[in-house]
């Protein structure tokens, strides 16, 4: 039998019989503190000899890979191709698995709490006739003869629910954007998790289902997923995300202030890029003690058509964006409920109106005030868990350059 086992490659699948002790030395390099007397051995699936990827290479971090070569070892260095190309495997490791446990906590908790604010869950269509954001970031393909578009968001649809007396909507589900991005946070297909909701008063309720949300479900995940945050410490060591209990918000004017009065120069009506939202992502840290905060009343110039603008200065919009360690995970605003502004806004910003036209109809018939946002499910683990790229949180990710595996 010894001689039998031996001859079984790595990560082939095995049933064995025997009987499981305690040891009088206590085991040190193994999860599970006991021993099992083999009596009987048997091969489920016997995985070929040479594998594309050692899954103890693949689980290793850089700090063990650098005291190795300090030391004068070499150690197989698995880099992000070679991983992605045989994800499979790669998805083995310690660490993947934890990255994987705590997304679906994620959206569990997403769920969880939105149904408990009574919240109903929708699904919408993945195939349009018309662009959901603007621009020209859009996959398109013939639809029975009829030019189409896989959806950028469900967001003309969950704001037709809207206007279909549903109150609170909310939907988990995959969008598409056609974008050339290379970047460390941007692919071609995530998963969206998506909210809009009736506003009584004023577009702060919709950050106070954010805020509620995200600090609910940040100690839910501190408090019962320790061993997945572990797992995936040593390999990718990460400090625990600081935020307060009841989240920071900053006007986009304040945040301004805040970067020029450290030397850094934006235009007031213009965009952050990722380097100025780093930045002001660290000032804030030093200054509130937080790595999440949410900072609103965005410029309206840089916000898509169906935002609305602010009723007293129509230079800024009723929006927001919400940051983690300095990076935005979440927009969102209130939105234009009046059908004639928001075809205005549409031409405004090139959209062509007659493929919007069911969308802005929806409003013809009475439309509440209403307002939403939107975050992509590999975003918010990727920064929860300080990870450098979403292809970490991504099962089987597409980018610009990669449909397979």
């Amino acid at each position: 039998m010894v001689k039998y086992a031996a001859a079984l490659s790595k990560e082939s699948i095995i049933d064995v019989e025997g009987v499981v002790s305690v040891p009088k030395d206590p085991i040190k390099g193994a999860s599970q503190q006991v021993e099992v007397q083999v009596r009987k051995l048997y091969c489920v699936s016997k995985a070929i000899p040479i594998l594309p990827i050692n899954i103890e290479d693949a689980a290793r971090s850089d700090a063990e890979i650098e005291k190795a070569e300090q030391a004068g070892e070499k150690l197989v260095r698995v880099n992000q191709d070679t991983r992605l190309n045989n994800r499979f495997l790669d998805l083995r490791t310690p660490a993947n698995q934890a990255i994987f446990r705590i997304q679906c906590q994620v959206g569990t908790l997403f769920r969880q709490f939105l149904l408990s604010e009574g919240c109903i869950e929708i699904h919408t269509p993945k195939l349009m006739s018309g662009s959901s954001e603007g621009g020209s970031a859009v996959f398109k393909l013939e639809y029975k003869g009829q030019p189409a578009c896989l959806a950028q968001s469900p967001q003309f649809h969950k704001q037709m629910a809207i206007c279909a007396d549903f109150g609170r909507v909310f939907e988990i589900g995959p969008v598409f954007r056609a974008e050339d991005s290379f970047t460390h946070r941007h692919l071609c297909e995530f998963v969206g998790l998506d909210v809009e909701m009736e506003i009584k008063e004023h577009y702060s309720e919709v950050m106070d289902v954010v805020d509620r949300l995200f600090v609910s479900m940040f100690d839910s995940i501190n408090q019962n997923c320790k061993k997945e945050l572990d797992a995936i410490g040593r390999q990718y060591p990460f400090e625990p995300l600081k935020y307060l209990p009841k989240t920071l918000r900053l006007t986009f004017e304040e945040g301004i202030q805040i970067l020029k009065e450290a030397g850094v120069e934006v235009d007031p009506l213009g965009d952050l890029n990722t380097e100025t939202e780093r930045k002001l992502g660290q000032l804030v840290f030093e200054k509130y003690g937080t790595e999440f905060y949410i900072l609103h009343r965005y410029p309206l110039a840089v916000r898509p058509f169906y935002t609305m603008p602010c009723y007293d200065n129509p230079a800024y919009s009723n929006s927001f964006d919400v940051f983690i360690r300095g990076e935005e995970i979440i927009s969102g605003a209130q939105r234009v409920h009046v059908p004639e502004l928001l075809a205005q806004r549409a031409e405004s910003c090139g959209i062509d109106v007659r493929t919007i036209s069911t969308y802005i109809d929806s409003f013809r018939c009475g439309a509440p005030t209403h307002g939403g946002f939107g975050v992509g499910l590999e975003r918010v683990v990727m920064l929860y868990c300080a990870l450098n790229n979403v292809r970490k949180t991504s099962l089987f990710p597409r980018d610009p350059q990669r449909l397979a595996p």
